[in-house]
């Protein structure tokens, strides 16, 4: 004998629609957010390895290669402003930049600030 459970219907469905919409909401939002900071990590990734070739090149080399990479990437011109020091006392360059990103969707507004830095030892 099948039995059927009456004023049921459409409960499950409504329930599945509505978490459907709140994954399609949240992927939306993590998508747009995610890569403001997929950019950084790009960026930061950039500096690590030029870090580690400092001890072969000189700083405009690294500065160019650098700014390459943040137009590549649609980055802020302000991400251009990079601070490349070379310690002779601990033997290490480092490479660090300060930029700012806003995204703006439905109901968040924000700006993100960002300060990619990388050290080597020379």
């Amino acid at each position: 004998m099948v039995r059927r459970r009456l004023g049921r219907f459409g409960t499950s469905t409504r329930g599945c629609l509505i978490s459907l919409l709140f994954f399609a909401v949240a992927l939306y939002y993590g998508v747009n957010i995610g890569e403001v900071y997929w950019r950084f990590y790009q960026l930061q990734e950039e500096m690590r390895s030029q870090a580690r070739l400092a001890p072969s090149l000189n700083n405009g080399v690294i500065r160019r290669r650098l700014s390459v990479k943040v137009e590549e990437l649609g980055l802020p011109e302000e991400a251009q402003r990079f601070k490349i020091e070379r310690s002779s006392r601990t033997r290490l360059i480092t490479i660090e930049s300060e930029y700012s990103e806003s995204v703006s969707l439905p109901f968040f507004n924000h700006t993100f600030i960002f300060t990619p830095r990388a050290e080597a030892p020379l």
